[in-house]
This record gives C-alpha cells, structure tokens and sequence, in this order.
C-alpha cells in the first residue's frame, strides 16, 4: 500500500481535452503534480484481432507516431492514455480500431522505449457486454462495435505483455483500468439520462433492487491518479469501484421521482426483440438498447483490487445526477 514518490514526478496524459482526460489532469494538478497535456496521434487499422494489431504496433511504431511519443515520454514516471473514440452507438470504422486498440499498444511501446514506470489505459466495461456481474477478468464478451475496439485494446495490451520482445528489459507497469459507467454534471449522456428520468419512459424491472455501474467522472479520475501513485504492483485489469446505487436510486437522482416498475418479464422480452432489430439492422441500435438494458436491469460487479487495497473513493455519482438534473432542466442561451 502506500503511494510511490517517484510517480509525483511528471505525468503525460493523452485524451487530455476530453471528458475523462481532463478530469485526470485536473485531479492531477489538484494534487501538486507536474501534468504534461497530450493530443493522442490520429491513427487507423484494418486489424482485426489482437495478434496483427501487434505486429502493427511492433512493426511501425516509429511510422505511426511512437517517435514523437518517445520524446513526450522521456521524463515522464506515468503516461495515462485517456485518449479514445467514445462512439458506443457507432459502426465498425478503421478509425475506431486504430484509435481504441492500436493506440494502445503504440503508447506502451513508446513508454517502454522512454523508460516511464507505469503505464495506466482507460478501458471501459462493456468489454464484458451483458454478463450480469463485470469484474476484473480476461473474460471479455462485446456486443458491439464501441466494446469490441476496447476488448481488442485490452488483449493486444496482454499480449504485448507476454511478448520476449517486451520483457527482455525493464518495461514498465501496464495497467487497464475498467471504467464504469461514468457520468457528468454537463455530459450529453448523463444529460440525456436526466431528461429520460424525468419523463414517463423513466422505469427499471421489477423490484428495482438491482445494482448499476453509473458512477462519477470525480470518482474515476481520484482512481486513476490511486493507481498510477501505488507504490506496489498493480494487476494488469482493474475494474472502477462501485458507487453504491441502484437502478431506481439513479433515476430518482436524475429525475426528481421514484420511477415506474415493470414486469421483469415484459423488459426480457422487450429487450430480446430490440437487440434481433438491431442485428437486422447491422447493430445500429446496440448502443441505446443496452442503455435501456442497464436502465431496467442494472449490473452487478465483484469487489477487486480497489476493495482489497482500500482504494475506494467518496461516492459523487448521487450529487452529479441531481446536478445533471437541474442543467438539463436550464434553458440554454
């Protein structure tokens, strides 16, 4: 336990201008320290499984952006890789691969090459899909374009820790850390959320007990800073902690009301025929049907590294959805 004083050095964060990355830095910044802001290299791949996705990375990471990578990295003690496409609705794209699952990979070269200690990459959740209980496992099922860019990310991550290439020096620490479902007072998402909540589709599945992963972006940037400090080894996947709520707590916060109980049964049935519509459809509507699965349904998840060490934050996700709440009811300028 504890948190190791080297790593209050310089800290390189990629993604630093979006949602989470700028939440990283400024949790960062709050804490004293010395925070280099990244713009993550735009790149592509047709790759389709995480062993060429390898090879690519391997193979050209000068050519993709890893040479100025190196530069950035040389005095850094912790690179955080926020950076991403956060597109969970969209299609397969060249884009999405290279930004969610080569990037990765290129980033952690880089780091090794640069000789940074800890290398910390956000990945989300989903890769786990629709499996009642998420936790810190290599059992990875997506559903969806968005989850299967992030599992890619995940295994390529795995394997490149396994490769000789990799492990003949001192490389440094990888660690993913799985975000939950993160929301924010001004988020489009949350707002959305906070708008459903308040209108009569607001409704979760009979008894409405179930827990859910929404959690706070506060929460989630306190944890990453947690285990890039860590003085010990961290695993190679750790999950977000969770923030104790329901599914009815949720829209209760965001809404203003209890919401609506449904007839378990009808949501199964409701949800079954949605997700066949969307297959139909080229899973165009993967993304809002299983915003509407976790809604009804929640999902639980297994204590992890987090509990064992300690390492659990305030809980903040009931304060954002009630401030959610009042912005999405604030008429805009």
């Amino acid at each position: 336990m504890g948190t190791d004083d080297r790593a209050r050095g310089l800290w390189v964060v990629l993604g630093a201008s979006g949602f989470v990355g700028s939440a990283v830095v400024a949790e960062l910044r709050g804490r004293g320290i010395e925070v280099l802001p990244l713009a993550a290299p735009r790149l592509r791949s047709e790759a389709s499984n995480a062993n060429a996705l390898l090879e690519e990375s391997r193979a050209g990471s000068s050519a993709l952006g890893g040479g100025s990578l190196v530069e950035a990295f040389a005095a850094a003690d912790v690179v955080v890789n926020a950076a991403g496409l956060a597109t969970p609705g969209g299609g397969e794209s060249a884009q999405m691969t290279g930004a969610n699952a080569l990037l990765p990979a290129v980033v952690a070269w880089a780091a090794h090459t640069a000789g940074v200690r800890r290398v910390v990459h956000l990945s989300s959740a989903s890769v786990q899909g629709h499996r009642r209980v998420i936790d810190e496992s290599s059992d990875r099922a997506p559903f969806s374009p968005y989850s299967r860019s992030k599992a890619l990310g995940e295994e390529v991550l795995e394997l490149l820790a396994a490769d000789s290439l990799w492990a003949d020096s001192n490389p440094p620490s990888l660690v993913t850390i799985r975000a939950t479902s993160v929301q924010g007072p001004s988020r489009p998402t949350t707002l959305a959320l906070a708008k459903i909540s308040r209108s009569p589709l607001a409704s979760v599945a009979s008894p409405g007990t179930a827990a859910t992963p929404v959690s706070s972006i506060a929460a989630l940037a306190w944890f990453v800073a947690e285990a890039g400090l860590h003085a010990s080894e961290v695993p190679s996947c750790v999950i977000q902690p969770w923030e104790g709520l329901s599914v009815s707590d949720v829209l209760a916060a965001a809404g203003g009301r209890r919401p609506l109980r449904l007839p378990a049964w009808l949501c199964r049935t409701t949800l079954k025929v949605g997700y066949l519509i969307s297959r139909l459809l080229g899973e165009r509507l993967h993304g809002p049907i299983r915003r509407v699965e976790l809604m009804w349904f929640g999902q639980s998840q297994s204590p992890g590294w987090a509990e064992a060490e300690g390492l659990t934050p305030t809980p903040g996700v009931h304060a954002v959805l009630e401030q959610a709440r009042t912005n999405s009811q604030t008429p805009s300028s």
